[in-house]
């Protein structure tokens, strides 16, 4: 409850999203349809990664455009990214040293994620539409118990 005793009704969204692992095509010797598979997660992480270096501009204080619309996978992440909300990354690492590699640059893109910037806020819309419901009704009957013309009743 509120100051004005008044319930508030917070409402959150969660989204949880595995990314694929970058593919390398030399190592893994895809082909066919499994090459080009490897070549869209990689283009989608790809744009992903544009996305981030552009909201990380952003909170610089640099006007930029962020190119949500480069991928399917940055427009479903677009209100998790930059919108209303918190955003956390969990990376995952290989500790075989034939992975250093791989292991770097997925450290380098956490890196860059964590320097988003978010400003989130409470979500209490729908505590507004009832505080704004209950005006409507006292603004109605002030209506109907005082005449209702708000004129001032006599004529030029």
């Amino acid at each position: 409850k509120d100051d004005q005793n008044a319930s508030n009704n917070n409402f959150s969204k969660i989204n949880l999203v595995d990314l694929a692992g970058s593919e390398r095509a030399n190592r893994t010797g895809a082909q066919g349809d499994t090459l080009k598979e490897g070549a869209n997660i990689n283009k989608s992480l790809s744009a992903l990664g544009n996305v981030i270096n552009a909201l990380v501009e952003s909170a610089n204080g640099k006007k930029v455009f962020i190119p949500y619309r480069n991928s399917k996978l940055t427009r479903v992440l677009q209100e998790s990214l930059g919108g209303n909300s918190l955003c956390s990354m969990l990376a995952t690492l290989s500790p075989a040293a034939c992975n250093y590699e791989e292991t770097m640059s997925t450290l380098r893109y956490a890196n860059r994620a964590k320097a988003i910037k978010v400003s989130a806020t409470k979500n209490e819309e729908a505590s507004q539409i009832s505080r704004l419901k209950a005006e409507v009704e006292e603004l109605k009957k002030k209506l109907g118990g005082g005449g209702g013309g708000g004129g001032s009743g006599g004529g030029p």
